[in-house]
């Protein structure tokens, strides 16, 4: 899955940008106090992608 259309599904679903890492960005969903880190690939693997939505508490993405 691209990078960019998982954090347009972020968005989408409530979550923030909270701050610029290294070598990842720290998402944050402010309506459930949840944060993740997403690593700063083109690609990133759905299995990857669905921990993601997990932890930031928003349906996985298909």
């Amino acid at each position: 899955m691209k990078r960019g259309d998982l954090i347009r599904y972020l968005r989408e679903n409530g979550c923030v940008l909270l701050r610029e890492g290294g070598r990842h960005s720290w998402w944050h969903n402010p309506g459930q106090n949840k944060r993740s880190a997403i690593p700063r690939h083109n690609e990133i693997v759905d299995v990857l992608a669905r921990k993601i939505c997990k932890d930031l508490g928003v349906p996985p993405i298909k």
